[in-house]
């Protein structure tokens, strides 16, 4: 059964149970009063037929039966509206009877002892209904009954059609509340449906669908909740399918880079090993042979120092970052002097904890890169500012740059921005890759971004291992 069935289910016991009782008490307790409105008055006039009997029984000495007759018939008269009917009789059988028609009276041996009396409501099987009022009296000797018999079938008319009304009354109000129920219900649940028809849709895979927040209540911190968990996933999934691309690309690049010199060695094996080559062309072919080999040992070597900084956590030391940079600038010169690229450094002076040689193999990739983009020339130029947890170092050069939709990727093993010419100055595609770690050892990041203005790249390297 759906929770808004529930609620309205429950709506519907509720107001029956208060409803029903309240109902039932008021109609039973207005009939209660009525009835003993209608005791009182039956009281009354017995009261007053009793006063009369004692007047008559107190002129004469013997019981006059004739006198009370008359006595009787005179005060029915009188007062026709006390009672419907009235009866006096003695052991000996009736003395009067204001009326021919029979009543539902009590037995004389089922009457009270003289001096009392007691009320009966009979009903008669056809609809109407009587109080009885009964008492006896000992009076010269002889025990007198007196029978009075009133008609209170209205009352019993006016309850039926009372709760007639009620019923009715009930059944607009429980159609009403059932009506309202629903309705409140499925405005309270409606979130609750969206939040259904949600997690069945993130479970077919559409990770975007998220629940309207319509309202600041319970259901409305749940629904924000369940998109906050939501959103957390679809970030998730999507790290984990980037994930799964990198790694594809990854045995992708790892393949063909193996494949290339794999193909080049077994050719030249070959030939070596078919004996038709001269001295001349064995020593071409030999020299071939090594320097594949050695391509093939440089990349294992690559790959076991991306492995290694990822794997091992180590002890960094106090190093200044200027001298570190000045160092390196100082052996890079001579080099990329031939290549008519100048070297510059602005360092802020100060020192942070470092692993050296592991900057120092960093700011090398980025400035073997930098250089590689400056075939006619150009500037390198290492910045450095000191942070309070540790120290940010720019390199920028004024080469080709980076295409837009190549910067997201650099850091990826194998990844090459161009792939023939780096292939060709002998790079892998791991520098990078190996240059992210060695920031995260140092629980920093590197940023890459082209230079506004100006022709060539910016790399951002931020160590954040501490000043103590």
């Amino acid at each position: 059964m759906k929770f808004r069935w529930k609620i309205t289910l429950c709506m519907l016991s509720v107001l029956s149970l208060l409803f029903g009782a309240g109902g039932s008490l008021l109609i039973s307790g207005f009939f209660q009063d009525s009835l003993e409105r209608e005791k009182d008055a039956a009281f009354a006039s017995y009261r007053m037929a009793w006063s009369a009997l004692q007047i008559v029984n107190g002129l004469s000495s013997y019981l006059d039966e004739e006198a009370i007759s008359q006595t009787m018939e005179q005060l029915c008269r009188q007062d026709g509206a006390a009672w419907t009917a009235l009866r006096l009789t003695t052991v000996d059988g009736v003395v009067f009877e204001s009326s021919p028609v029979r009543y539902p009276f009590p037995e004389d041996r089922a009457m009270p002892e003289p001096g009392a009396c007691q009320f009966r409501v009979v009903d008669t099987g056809t609809g109407r209904h009587w109080l009885l009022l009964s008492g006896a009296v000992k009076t010269n000797g002889e025990t007198l009954y007196l029978h009075t018999a009133h008609n209170i079938t209205s009352l019993y008319t006016m309850r039926q059609s009372q709760q007639q009304m009620y019923l009715r009354v009930f059944a607009v109000m429980a159609a009403l509340c059932a009506v309202l129920s629903y309705t409140v219900s499925r405005l309270l649940t409606a979130p609750l449906v969206g939040l259904s028809k949600t997690s069945r849709a993130i479970a077919s895979g559409d990770f975007s669908s998220r629940v309207p927040v319509r309202s600041e209540d319970e259901i409305g911190a749940v629904s924000q909740d369940f998109n906050d968990m939501a959103g957390q996933m679809e970030k998730t999934v999507l790290e984990l399918h980037q994930a799964v691309e990198r790694q594809e690309r990854f045995v992708g690049s790892f393949a063909h880079e193996m494949k290339t010199p794999m193909t080049s060695l077994i050719g030249y094996a070959e030939l070596l090993q078919s004996g038709t080559l001269n001295p001349a062309e064995q020593m071409e072919a030999a020299g071939y042979v090594y320097s594949e080999s050695k391509r093939l040992s440089n990349l294992s070597r690559k790959l076991l120092e991306l492995l290694v900084v990822k794997e091992q956590g180590l002890p960094l030391m106090k190093v200044s970052p200027e001298d570190l940079i000045g160092e390196l600038a100082v052996q890079l010169r001579p080099l990329l002097a031939k290549r008519r690229i100048s070297v510059e450094c602005r360092c802020e002076p100060g020192s942070c904890l470092l692993e050296p040689d592991l900057t120092w193999s960093l700011l090398l990739n980025l400035a073997d890169n930098a250089q590689k983009a400056m075939e006619r020339g150009g500037e390198l130029r290492f910045q450095s500012e000191m942070l309070e947890d540790g120290v940010r170092v720019q390199v920028l050069d004024t080469g080709r740059g980076i295409p837009e939709e190549a910067l997201a990727h650099l850091t990826e093993a194998f990844y090459r921005v161009d792939k023939a010419r780096s292939r060709k100055q002998g790079g892998f595609g791991l520098g990078l890759a190996l240059c992210q770690e060695i920031a995260a050892l140092h629980h920093g990041s590197i940023r890459f971004e082209n230079r506004d203005g100006v022709q060539g790249c910016c790399v951002t390297v931020e160590l954040r291992g501490g000043r103590a």
